[in-house]
């Protein structure tokens, strides 16, 4: 994670998940988030595939000049990454983890935006992630972002952070019948997907409790 907010946002996250799969929806207080608020947004798993925004912060909208409630948000990639993604939230919806993009934004004149966007499971159900909360962070911020609004987003790498050191075994695998709300150890440990490969390497981040943020669905 390069952008402090986005720091920010992940370490307020785990320390309110503790040794859970991840936090319950009503956990998450808008209140918490401070300047990271405006550039939230929450999503919302259905059984169809379909991930559409239930909420999304007011910079958020003024960037792309849209009203993000109710869209999809697969729709704004392409075909490709569009599969990706999919497979990366349905992944952490079960297996707990994070999923950090780094994306080229790029306006209706074609100028690029550099930004990374991390995507933090909620537990709004019973037992699996359906909601998730995320950010949208430009890892530049020049004077005309916002005037020349946001039209394309293409994805450059992508990965999932596992803050328990590993995923959690999928429900019914056979692995594990513990409940995903049972303690474990934590470690911090990273996948990386650089487009089609993965690296596993040791280390990763240390979620210290922060502020952070929410908007409510």
């Amino acid at each position: 994670m390069r952008h402090k907010t986005t720091q920010a946002l992940y370490a307020y996250w785990n320390g309110l998940r503790g040794t859970r799969l991840a936090p319950r929806r009503f956990e998450i207080e808008p209140a918490s988030m401070g300047d990271a608020l405006p550039d939230t947004f929450i999503l919302e798993r259905r059984e169809s595939g379909a991930f559409p925004f239930r909420l999304a912060g007011t910079r958020l909208c003024e960037r792309f000049r849209k009203e993000f409630r109710g869209h999809d948000f697969l729709d704004a990639w392409t075909a490709n990454d569009s599969l990706t993604l999919r497979s990366r939230l349905n992944t952490i919806s079960v297996q707990g983890g994070v999923v950090l993009l780094l994306v080229e934004a790029e306006t209706a004149g074609g100028k690029p935006v550099p930004a990374e966007i991390l995507i933090l499971p909620l537990i709004h159900g019973q037992t699996c992630a359906d909601r998730f909360l995320g950010i949208f962070t430009p890892l530049e911020c020049p004077p005309w972002l916002g005037y020349d609004p946001i039209a394309a987003m293409h994805l450059i790498s992508d990965e999932i952070i596992w803050p328990d050191g590993h995923p959690r075994p999928a429900p019914n695998s056979g692995e594990d019948r513990q409940s995903p709300f049972l303690p474990r150890i934590r470690h911090a440990r990273i996948v990386r997907s650089e487009r089609r490969q993965f690296r596993v390497f040791d280390g990763g981040l240390s979620g210290e409790p922060g502020t952070g943020p929410s908007p409510k669905s």
